[in-house]
C-alpha cells in the first residue's frame, strides 16, 4: 500500500490517496478529496489559480482598481491611518514591540510557527469550559516561560496542570497580535469591507438591509482560497476552535460575537492602526469575524465551479467527475431539460443524415453527367452497365426515391433516379433473372407500334413456334435488337 502526501501540494489539503494491490481490500472504500485538483492547480500554476478566482471575486464584489491592484499584490495597500501624523501611545508602543522578534512570535507566518501554536489549540479544544476563555487574562509569569518555550522549541507539556487554559488563550492571542501582518493580510482588507456590504434586493431591485448570506459565503470561499498556504492553514484551525468556543458558551459564557471582538484586532485589523483609525468600520469588522466563526464549516470548500474548472484543467472531460462535484453541479431542473436535449440531439441527427444524402447525390450526379459524357467506347458501355449492377448504393437509412410518374413503373434503382434526373428521360433499364418471369422491355414511343406487331420477347420464348412462322419471328426478333441498341445509344 503505497500513500500520497498531501504536504506535496499545501499544508491545508486533506487528502488521501491509496493504491492498494491487494485485492481482498479493493472493496473498500476510497477517500476522495473534491479539491484535490484545486489544490493541485494552486500549487503548480497559481498564476492562473489566482487570476481564476479573482475574476470570480469581482463578479461577487465591486472593486475599483486601485483595491483590486492591492489584491493582487500590484499595489502596496492603502490603509486607514496610513497617512495620518499622530502617533499616539497605542500605536508606538505596537510599533516598538514587533521590533523585537523571535523565533515563532513577532516572525512572519511559517510552517515551523504554526507547528509550535496548534499545541495551544489542540490543548484549548480539550478545555472549552473555562468561563471567559479568551476574555480573561492569564498570568504573565506562566504565559512568559510558555512564550519562551515556544520560541526555543522545547517540547511543552501542557496536560502537565503547570499553565492554566486562560494562560494558552491569552498567549494565542498574542501570537496573533504580533504578526508583521493580519492573519487575513493587508492586501485583503477592502474586499473584506466590500464583502459586509453585501445585502440582498428586494423584487424591485432595491438594495435591503438584509446581508445576502450566500453571496457573502461564496466571497469568503473564493478570498480564503487566494491566502497565503500558511495563512489559510492557521486560520481554518483558529476558526473551528472559535466554532467550538461558541457551541459550548452556556459554559464559558463566550458567543460567536464577543469572540470576534476579541480576534478582530488580531487577524483583520490593519496593523498599526488604532480605532480612531476606523472609525465606522468597526462594526464591519467585528460583524465580518462573527459571520467567520458561526459559518466556518463551509468557508474553506471550494466553490463548485472552481473545483470543475480546475478538474477540467488537468483531464480535459466530465468522465471522471467525482459524484461530489456531480451533486453540487446538478440543478434541480436538470432533469426536465434531459428530453428537450435528447429531441435536439436527434433533430441535429436528422439534418446531418439529410446534408450527407444530399452529398452523395450530388456526387453521384456529377460522376454519371461525366461518364455520359464520354465517347462512345466499350468503357463507357462498362460503367453504365456498373451503374445498373448496383441499384442500391445508397447512404445508410436513405429511403429510395421514387419517380412521380403515375403511369409507369419505373426504375427504384439509385443510378435510375439520377439519369431521370440529369437527361430528362426514361431509361431502359434490362433486369434479368431467371427464376422470375421478366418484365416487357421498354422502348422509345415511336417504337412502341412495331414492337407490338412482333408481339413481346416472353410471348415468343413462351409458344412454340411453328416452322412456318419462324422467320417472321425470327425477322421481328433483328427489328426489335435493332431498335433497343438505338435507345441505348443515345443515352
Amino acid at each position: 500500500v503505497s500513500f500520497f502526501s498531501p504536504s506535496l501540494f499545501s499544508s491545508d489539503a486533506v487528502c488521501n490517496f491509496v493504491i492498494c494491490n491487494d485485492s481482498s481490500l479493493r472493496s473498500q472504500p476510497i477517500i476522495f478529496n473534491p479539491d484535490f485538483f484545486v489544490e493541485k492547480l494552486r500549487h503548480e500554476k497559481p498564476e492562473v489559480f489566482t487570476e481564476l478566482v479573482v475574476s470570480n471575486i469581482t463578479r461577487l464584489i465591486d472593486l475599483p482598481g486601485a483595491e483590486l491592484a492591492q489584491l493582487m499584490g500590484e499595489e502596496d495597500p492603502k490603509l486607514p491611518g496610513a497617512n495620518s501624523t499622530a502617533s499616539g501611545f497605542f500605536r508606538s508602543l505596537m510599533s516598538l514591540k514587533r521590533k523585537e522578534k523571535g523565533v515563532v512570535f513577532g516572525s512572519p507566518l511559517t510552517e515551523e510557527g504554526i507547528a509550535q501554536v496548534s499545541q495551544l489549540i489542540e490543548y484549548l479544544h480539550k478545555n472549552l469550559r473555562a468561563e471567559g476563555l479568551f476574555r480573561v487574562p492569564g498570568n504573565s509569569i506562566r504565559q512568559q516561560i510558555l512564550k519562551d518555550a515556544l520560541n526555543s522549541g522545547t517540547d511543552i507539556d501542557l496536560d502537565s496542570g503547570e499553565f492554566h487554559s486562560n494562560d494558552v488563550a491569552t498567549l494565542l492571542k498574542m501570537f496573533l497580535g504580533e504578526l508583521p501582518e493580519p492573519l487575513l493580510t493587508h492586501k485583503h482588507f477592502h474586499a473584506h469591507l466590500k464583502i459586509a456590504d453585501l445585502m440582498l434586493f428586494d423584487e424591485k431591485g432595491n438594495k435591503t438591509s438584509t446581508p445576502d448570506k450566500e453571496r457573502q459565503i461564496e466571497a469568503l470561499q473564493l478570498l480564503f482560497l487566494i491566502l497565503p498556504a500558511p495563512n489559510r492553514s492557521l486560520l481554518k484551525l483558529l476558526l473551528d476552535l472559535l466554532y467550538q468556543t461558541a457551541k459550548k458558551q452556556d459554559k464559558n459564557k463566550m458567543s460567536a460575537h464577543n469572540l470576534a471582538l476579541m480576534f478582530a484586532p488580531h487577524i483583520l485589523w490593519p496593523r498599526n492602526v488604532t480605532a480612531n483609525d476606523l472609525q465606522e468600520n468597526i462594526t464591519k469588522l467585528n460583524n465580518g469575524v462573527t459571520f467567520m466563526i458561526k459559518h466556518s464549516q463551509k468557508l474553506f470548500k471550494a466553490p463548485a465551479y472552481i473545483r470543475e474548472c480546475a478538474r477540467l484543467h488537468y483531464l480535459g472531460s466530465r468522465a471522471h467527475t467525482s459524484k461530489d462535484d456531480l451533486d453540487l453541479l446538478t440543478s434541480p431542473g436538470s432533469k426536465e431539460l434531459q428530453p428537450l436535449k435528447s429531441q435536439k440531439r436527434s433533430r441535429l441527427d436528422t439534418c446531418h443524415q439529410e446534408e450527407t444524402q444530399q452529398r452523395t447525390e450530388e456526387a453521384l450526379k456529377e460522376l454519371f453527367r461525366h461518364v455520359h459524357n464520354m465517347p462512345d467506347s466499350a468503357k463507357k458501355k462498362k460503367l453504365i452497365r456498373q451503374f445498373n449492377k448496383h441499384p442500391t448504393a445508397l447512404t445508410p437509412g436513405s429511403d429510395v426515391p421514387t419517380s412521380p410518374a403515375p403511369r409507369r413503373t419505373r426504375s427504384r434503382s439509385f443510378s435510375g433516379l439520377i439519369k431521370r434526373k440529369v437527361l430528362g428521360t426514361p431509361v431502359i433499364l434490362e433486369r434479368k433473372s431467371r427464376d422470375a418471369t421478366p418484365e416487357p422491355e421498354r422502348v422509345s414511343k415511336e417504337n412502341v407500334h412495331l414492337l407490338q406487331k412482333c408481339g413481346s420477347p416472353a410471348h415468343m420464348s413462351q409458344a412454340k413456334l411453328k416452322s412456318s412462322e419462324g422467320r417472321k419471328e425470327e425477322s421481328c426478333r433483328r427489328m426489335r435488337a435493332h431498335l433497343l441498341s438505338k435507345d441505348s445509344s443515345s443515352l
